[in-house]
């Protein structure tokens, strides 16, 4: 059976993300930091995978992850040819982004979110080597990206391509993921767990309240404090994870919205960004406050209608992509049945043209103009 625990996580970590989006509200991203949250529990579903289907399971990650990128870029990709984007060999990025593919100028606002993408596919590629390492030094393994980033931010390595820092940000994330499939985490005695969590929480605060970013507080913008109160997060959401979540089955509503966002949890994250850009403008348009509570609220509810409308146009393809049989919303009495995919935890027992996605210095000034541009700061 699915983990529901798990579903609820990425539930809310879908819905943070797209309110930050159009708020912009920096405490989001420390209240709920949602894309290191995702990053977990995908490394604890692979870790699950790979324990099913050995390497294979890598080709089969790839199947899910790609269709839904290639919709959007079937859609954006021409559009951007029209306005202005240079016909280059870049352009087959759009079809396996191992690095950042090209974009026009706005198309550079509207597919931002492609970089977690990039990020995903590099860790997903990296993970039967580093489940492997994990398994026989986890401290040493865990400590590496911790350690890579560290040195990075502290410039004893200047320069770092762009997936070295990456993998310093979310990787350690992903193989917290790894220690929550292998049981580590749950069995964990709270004198350990408690002492790390305020150890590496309050560390990560202290870096976050002393490295203000352009943004404020912002998590996005402070990469060691990100992955410092990250981490903290992470201990306790999954080292005291419950070993089921029954309740969210309760109430049918509740429950088929849970299955409903993490069946297009691809689709929603891909899609939600371009629907925030295009309503910007429109608050002018009505005259209202790009600050006004009533006013981010209507946008909001907006942004997830749009959502909601593609969703039902395209989402079916997370379905093909899963080799599941395809449905409108899924969450129906098929969409309960008990899944066939591999599970996390593991049972008790042994065990030039503007690059979509880059957020170096310079390209986070500019990101965070458009931010703040969204929200009104």
């Amino acid at each position: 059976m699915r983990n529901r625990y798990l579903d609820l996580l990425r539930f809310l970590a879908i819905i943070r993300v797209v309110v930050y989006h159009v708020t912009g509200y920096a405490v989001l991203t420390l209240v709920f930091p949602a894309m290191s949250v995702m990053f977990a529990l995908a490394g604890s579903l692979m870790a699950a995978s790979l324990d099913r289907s050995g390497v294979r399971a890598v080709g089969r990650r790839l199947r899910r992850l790609l269709p839904s990128l290639w919709v959007v870029a079937a859609v954006f990709v021409p559009a951007m040819l029209l306005t202005g984007l240079p016909f280059t060999s870049r352009v087959l990025l759009w079809l396996f982004p191992v690095a950042d593919p090209p974009a026009n100028h706005w198309g550079a606002l509207a597919l931002s979110v492609i970089w977690y993408l990039r990020d995903y596919l590099w860790f997903v590629l990296a993970s039967p080597v580093a489940l492997w390492l994990f398994r026989r030094a986890p401290v040493l393994t865990l400590a590496a990206p911790y350690a890579l980033l560290a040195a990075i931010e502290f410039g004893l390595r200047p320069g770092a391509p762009l997936v070295l820092r990456e993998f310093g940000l979310y990787f350690g994330a992903w193989m917290l993921g790894f220690a929550h499939h292998d049981g580590l985490l749950r069995r964990l005695a709270s004198r350990v767990l408690v002492p790390v969590v305020l150890l590496v929480g309050g560390a990560g605060g202290a870096w976050i309240l002393t490295h203000r970013g352009v943004r404020g507080y912002d998590l996005n913008d402070i990469d060691l404090g990100n992955a410092l109160w990250s981490t903290a997060f992470i201990l306790v959401m999954l080292g005291r994870a419950p070993a089921a979540a029954a309740w969210v089955d309760r109430n049918a509503l509740f429950s088929r919205a849970v299955t409903a966002v993490n069946r297009r949890a691809l689709t929603i994250y891909l899609w939600h960004m371009p629907f925030v850009i295009a309503l910007t403008p429109l608050v002018d348009v009505v005259g209202m406050s790009r600050t006004d509570p009533v006013g981010l609220a209507i946008r909001v509810l907006l942004v997830f209608a749009l959502v909601g409308v593609v969703t039902l146009l395209v989402g079916w393809v997370e379905d093909v992509a899963a080799r599941r049989r395809p449905e409108l919303v899924p969450g129906g009495r098929a969409g309960r049945a008990p899944a066939a995919a591999p599970t996390s935890p593991a049972p008790a027992g042994p065990v030039a043209p503007v690059l979509v996605g880059a957020r170096p210095p310079a390209q986070r000034n500019a990101e965070a103009a458009v931010v703040g541009h969204l929200s009104g700061r």
